[in-house]
């Protein structure tokens, strides 16, 4: 009990310092989450991170937790890879639930991350269904579009809808708390999450299996499947690279957001949006969520964001060797092993200054 009470109270004390968070509940579930059952209703109180309502859909849902925590995991480490080649690593989720100012500001890198995690829920929960693992879904029905003389519908595939109803019931229920910060950024997290499940729904793709003598492909059965969350990331990156600045405005009845620069036109439902310009992340600077990019590797002979000019912000860079240990001229004996050597090759290294 005094463990559970103290979890309890280290996540509610991260939760306050970042009140407008929208996915501090789900990447916080990465820090107690990991180790729970999720099999009593009580287990939903150990985050007070959860608003009521995602505290009541955890109680009626359980099973679906685990692919909750499971899809937290994977948007820290999606973003982490994504952005390993820019000054902005991701650095800003890594002490999850407790995020670094930066993401609380409406910054173009929170639109990036808002969306990456309202779009990775919904896949981990709709891959859940197909896979088996939640009692309360099943495969996706079969698509409607008459099947081709070359292929027949069948497999099992992703369950999208179920996955988009549950994902955004849960990243979208503290957005829409007023007390979760200014309107214009909770304006913000909705667009942009909905950006997320979009490029979500744009991944579903054909697979499929060949049946025939020999692999011969006579037959194939085929069913809808999403892509990977790297490839998800990647697009998502892409409308991060170019996402718009928008300020708020009341238009009729309603407060929208418009393009900064070009406040004639809608903001487009396909583009990521920010409210404030992001720090340089060049230098550290703990109010603005810049660790800086001091010995952070480079590339020397790169020409994009991975370079040592770029990276190191024109401060320069310092260069070390490094000796890898590899297996090198392996050989296949019958029957059935692997025998290699042991290899050294010094490589060198270029990190910031």
């Amino acid at each position: 009990m005094r463990g559970r009470a103290e979890s309890k109270r280290r996540f509610s004390r991260l939760c306050v310092e970042c009140p407008s968070c929208a996915i501090c509940s789900q990447s916080g579930l990465t820090i107690n989450g990991s180790s729970v059952g999720w099999n009593q209703t009580h287990h939903c109180k150990l985050l007070d991170g959860l608003v009521p309502d995602q505290q009541q859909l955890c109680k009626r849902n359980l099973e679906l937790m685990h692919s909750i925590v499971r899809a937290a995991r994977l948007t820290k480490s999606a973003c982490t890879s994504s952005f390993s080649d820019m000054r902005w690593n991701c650095s800003s989720i890594e002490s999850a639930p407790h995020f670094t100012p930066d993401l609380a500001k409406g910054t173009r890198e929170a639109a990036f991350v808002f969306s990456l995690a309202a779009a990775v829920v919904s896949h981990a929960i709709a891959r859940a269904c197909a896979s088996g693992d939640l009692p309360s879904c099943s495969c996706a029905a079969m698509p409607s579009e008459q099947a081709a003389p070359d292929f027949r519908w069948g497999g099992c595939g992703d369950n999208l809808r179920y996955g988009l109803q549950m994902g955004s019931a849960f990243s979208d229920a503290p957005i829409r708390n007023r007390r979760s910060g200014p309107q214009a950024f909770r304006l913000m997290q909705l667009h942009n999450n909905a950006v997320g499940r979009q490029v979500l729904m744009d991944s579903l793709e054909m697979k499929c299996k060949c049946h025939g003598v020999s692999g011969s492909c006579s037959v194939k059965t085929c069913w809808k499947g999403l892509q990977d969350i790297s490839t998800i990331s990647a697009d998502l990156k892409s409308k991060y690279l170019s996402a718009t600045k928008v300020i708020p405005r009341q238009i009729g009845t309603r407060r929208q957001l418009v393009p900064r620069e070009m406040e004639v036109r809608p903001v487009g439902e396909n583009e990521l949006v920010y409210l404030v310009s992001s720090p340089d992340y060049c230098t550290q600077n703990a109010k603005q969520g810049s660790l800086g990019t001091t010995d952070r590797q480079c590339n020397k002979t790169a020409s994009g964001s991975e370079s040592c000019g770029l990276m190191c912000c024109g401060r320069g860079y310092n260069a070390y060797t490094e000796v890898l240990v590899e297996r090198c001229q392996c050989k296949y004996h019958w029957c059935c092993y692997v025998s290699c050597k042991t290899c050294k090759r010094t490589v060198e290294r270029y990190v910031c200054k």
